[in-house]
């Protein structure tokens, strides 16, 4: 196992296979923990040191980062990071809410927090996108002494992805050129007849219908969009589904990535890096015979070719801060909603008896929690506080340790 150094500026130094020395250093007092995952020390009493040009990987998405640092003998570190896609469920169940309290108040309540508008101009979750992208490129940045990034990178043409034969003055008089709204393009096309029933029911009154909510990623485009009477319209939410067509696929995540693409390259701008394409990496990654993954992808943008691969992959999730309900119930999507129980809060790495290591997921006040990993493997359905070892609080960011030789999840141990 590594364990990535760095010297009393918080500057970082080569890892070290050295377990036994790690040891004497903590205990002798020479060095300090900083991070439990991927595991780093700080020197006391020592600035600067011997340090090798690495070569870094960053393979940008929208949903994945793969992230891979490589040396001219090894690999010296690999993971993938899962970034926030609730944000765009949140904020529409928030605003749903706040939607329902303001019909309910009989005054104007004053906003109590002036965040409606920052300087980005950036969606809450692209914004969110961005931060958790930049928070890696730190994270990598802290333990290893990294010479050269490298993040492959993508130009996505929403509009030629929806209609591929557009072309020229397409792109300022589309299909709803000459119509005052999408709604009435939407009516138009369908000939001002509902597409469920084909005005049986006799319904003089149309709406115009999202195949795909909000929520599952649905937009305002025109292919989203159907026309139906209220009779069929309140027949599809109260009944059975009506047989309607399939929605088209979203294009979100290239406009998302796009803009992830931008914010994020902005801001390693100070970081000697170059860029890269997706089609080189594949090519590579063929001619290496490596499957198709986050992290086989960062190998090879990182230069890698023949050295050996790490033998432990951090796999880490983001989360959001605020976890905690007001209410239980069906005002809850949580179960349990109490903050803390006998000294633990949701969220808190924990070690069991046996020695295997988790996050706590469900919190009781009996003293019995529901004990898990990242990817929803369960340790303990019910396991006592008293038998529960706390190592580290809750954190947005969690990171596990995989072990690739064994192909499971590794106990996290000091080394």
């Amino acid at each position: 196992m590594l364990v990535y150094v760095q010297d009393q500026e918080g500057q970082p130094l080569m890892p070290t296979r050295r377990c036994g020395a790690v040891r004497r250093w903590l205990k002798g007092g020479r060095a300090v923990v900083v991070r439990r995952e991927p595991f780093t020390i700080r020197l006391v009493g020592r600035v600067g040191g011997y340090v090798q040009p690495l070569q870094a990987g960053v393979d940008l998405g929208t949903a994945h980062v793969g992230v891979a640092v490589i040396s001219e003998r090894e690999e010296v570190f690999a993971g993938e990071f899962h970034l926030r896609t609730d944000l765009s469920r949140l904020l529409t169940e928030r605003r749903q809410f706040r939607r329902s309290r303001r019909s309910r108040q009989c005054r104007h309540r004053a906003p109590r927090f002036r965040n409606r508008r920052r300087s980005d101009e950036l969606t809450p979750s692209v914004r969110a996108r961005v931060d958790e992208t930049r928070r890696v490129v730190r994270l990598v940045a802290s333990i290893l002494p990294v010479a050269h990034w490298t993040f492959e990178v993508g130009n996505f043409d929403p509009h030629r992805l929806v209609n591929p034969a557009v072309a020229g003055v397409g792109y300022q008089q589309g299909a709803q050129y000459g119509f005052e709204n999408v709604r009435q393009y939407v009516l138009w096309r369908d000939r001002h007849t509902c597409q469920a029933c084909h005005g049986q029911s006799g319904d003089p009154r149309l709406t115009v219908h999202h195949l795909r909510q909000r929520r599952e990623q649905g937009s305002n485009r025109p292919p989203n969009l159907i026309t139906l009477c209220w009779t069929c319209h309140r027949r599809h939410y109260q009944g059975p589904p009506l047989s309607l067509p399939q929605p088209p696929e979203s294009v979100r995540d290239a406009t998302q990535f796009n803009v992830v693409k931008t914010y994020t390259l902005r801001a390693v701008a100070h970081l000697p890096h170059a860029l890269t394409f997706g089609y080189i990496t594949r090519s590579w990654c063929r001619a290496l015979g490596l499957e198709k993954s986050h992290r086989n992808d960062a190998f090879v943008i990182a230069g890698g070719q023949a050295q050996p691969r790490a033998a432990n992959v951090y796999g880490g999730t983001f989360f959001r801060r605020q976890n905690r309900k007001l209410y239980k119930g069906s005002r809850s999507h949580l179960r349990n909603t109490i903050p803390q129980a006998h000294g633990f809060r949701r969220g808190d790495r924990v070690r069991l008896a046996d020695g295997r290591e988790g996050f706590i997921h469900g919190l009781r006040s009996s003293g019995y929690f529901d004990v898990r990993r990242l990817d929803g493997a369960v340790l303990s359905h019910s396991a006592g506080h008293k038998t529960l070892r706390r190592v580290e609080g809750a954190r947005t960011l969690r990171i596990e340790r995989i072990t690739t030789a064994k192909g499971g999840m590794a106990a996290s141990s000091t080394c």
